[in-house]
């Protein structure tokens, strides 16, 4: 496990931690039990929980959150609050009225392909694909998957067109 370039004070980053190489990691940060690729920024007042990955070289603004079952691919740009979500239908409690633990739900995945942008406040639904190249306005609602190299807007979330790049060879 490589160390960060800590940038600022009161982090807290469990043990469990895979960090990658040359992370950049700024004040207010929780990280645990997630892996942050080489090359990686994390910006202030980020929480990326257990079971969470960010690729190589991805930016997340500050004051977004990262629940479990969420990947990003490599180059990934998360702009500025925005929300991952893991549970459509969340509940507090079972049919039987008990608080709910963690045996009592499991965590939708979540796939952000390579190079993808997601704008500020924007927020993605638990279960959806976010394909390479993609690009989510600010404020959008993502419920169902977005193609490779297509931009979507709105609440909910549609296509709109092509991103000025999705033809780049690299994506």
């Amino acid at each position: 496990m490589a160390r960060a370039a800590f940038q600022g004070q009161h982090q807290i980053i469990a043990p469990d931690v895979e960090l990658g190489e040359n992370i950049r990691l700024s004040s207010f940060v929780n990280l645990y039990g997630c892996v942050i690729g080489d090359d990686s920024t994390i910006g202030a007042f980020v929480e990326i929980q257990r079971g969470a990955s960010v690729g190589r070289a991805c930016k997340v603004s500050s004051h977004t959150f990262i629940c479990e079952g969420v990947e990003l691919e490599d180059e990934v740009f998360v702009g500025h609050g925005v929300m991952f979500i893991n549970d459509r239908y969340p509940r507090a409690t079972t049919e039987a009225g008990l608080v709910q633990g963690d045996e009592d739900w499991s965590p939708a995945t979540t796939l952000i392909g390579k190079r993808a942008t997601i704008g500020s406040g924007a927020t993605i639904m638990g279960g959806v694909s976010i394909g390479p190249g993609a690009m989510i306005g600010a404020g959008a609602v993502v419920t169902k998957d977005i193609p490779a190299g297509m931009v979507a807007v709105g609440v909910p979330a549609r296509v709109i067109g092509r991103a000025p790049d999705a033809e780049a060879p690299n994506l």
